[in-house]
């Protein structure tokens, strides 16, 4: 009473874990460079309230 694998249900998975890694990691990187460039942009908003100019 052994399972045996078909060559097919390999191909049929999909893709691997090192390839389901590197895409999400790629989208979780994107995502992250996003959020960063719209704090960036939040902070360079000079007209900002409960921001005080000292100089």
């Amino acid at each position: 009473m052994s399972k045996k694998q078909t060559p097919d249900k390999a191909a049929k998975q999909g893709p691997s874990r090192e390839d389901r890694l590197k895409s999400a990691l790629k989208a979780n990187l994107a995502r992250r460079k996003a959020q960063v460039r719209a704090r960036a942009d939040e902070g360079s908003d000079p007209k900002r309230t409960g921001e005080k100019d000292e100089g």
